[in-house]
């Protein structure tokens, strides 16, 4: 199959990057960093969740962040909801999408949530079910697709299984998460492969974590099957907290690179990408997990 001509990027930086942060990011640097994404040409971005503050007290800003935008045309603005009083809240700030998850690991799912993935995917039916009715666009993160911390090698079939119930349920389209960054080129396609048997090609985003450096390897591989829709995180922002000392998300500004070298549009601006990268590192007191800006600001200052 030739691989796609462009593709769409989902920036996860303001949520799943900045999430697990030990020290305050406060509601206005959440702000600017949205806006230097938009900026930069990014079209969709995941800017925050709606979950206890007790759990995650980082996203507890969530109403004034949203509130804080300022909205550009054609731009998606998504939140992690992960129950009905989660969207109920999410639903006061007008996202464009909800995102509801499951795991396709049963170990995970029960303890992360203690419960098992048909109950976990049950429990999002009036979620969805609200959203659509509300006219909100409906995504599904379906994590562990090719490796779990508790039982290891996931199978293909329990990703179709995912794929089959979140389908049943009326959500629109899935990530296929790589979620702590243990897959390879093959076995990312055979998870691919298995959520296919439930959704269009179309309907599908890889979400490739780099801790064993394989993101953009697999990236390739799901750029084989014409999987053109992926998720990365400005800077590489986002540990994995199941593997010590591991990088999260692959890099936003490493991801460009790769697919513009291969001829492939994003429609994003590299240098301002990295600009924004640049901005939430400076504030959080680190250089930017991503090889790609480290190179290109080591040559502007060079």
């Amino acid at each position: 199959m030739p691989l796609p001509s462009q593709v769409r990027i989902i920036d996860v930086g303001p949520r799943d990057g900045l999430q697990n942060e030990k020290q305050p990011v406060p509601a206005a640097t959440k702000i600017a960093l949205v806006h230097r994404l938009q900026a930069a040409g990014l079209k969709e971005i995941e800017v925050t969740s709606y979950v206890s503050p007790k759990w995650v007290p980082q996203m507890a800003d969530n109403h004034e962040v949203m509130a804080g935008i300022t909205r550009q045309a054609g731009v998606r603005y998504s939140v992690l909801t992960p129950n009905l009083k989660g969207w109920e809240a999410a639903a006061q700030d007008r996202p464009d999408e909800i995102v509801v998850f499951g795991a396709a690991s049963e170990a995970f799912s029960q303890k992360n949530i203690n419960c098992s993935i048909a109950e976990s995917i049950e429990r999002f039916a009036p979620v969805v079910e609200a959203a659509l009715a509300a006219g909100v666009a409906v995504r599904g993160a379906m994590s562990c697709t090719v490796g779990c911390p508790y039982e290891g090698e996931v199978a293909p079939e329990r990703v179709a299984y995912l794929a089959g119930l979140m389908k049943g349920i009326g959500v629109q389209r899935v990530d296929v998460a790589d979620t702590i960054g243990v897959g390879t080129p093959t076995k990312v396609q055979r998870a691919i492969e298995a959520t296919l048997q439930h959704f269009d090609v179309d309907q599908i985003s890889g979400h490739f974590h780099d801790t064993y450096g394989q993101a953009l390897a697999n990236t390739l591989a799901a750029l084989e099957l014409g999987v053109w829709n992926y998720q990365s995180s400005i800077a590489g922002l986002g540990g994995c907290p199941y593997a010590k000392g591991a990088t999260g998300n692959v890099a936003t500004e490493d991801l460009v690179f790769m697919l513009h070298g291969m001829g492939i549009e994003t429609g994003i601006d590299l240098d301002r990408l990295v600009d924004a990268g640049a901005f939430i590192s400076d504030f959080l007191g680190r250089k930017p997990n991503s090889r790609t800006a480290v190179a290109l600001l080591n040559k502007r200052a060079g």
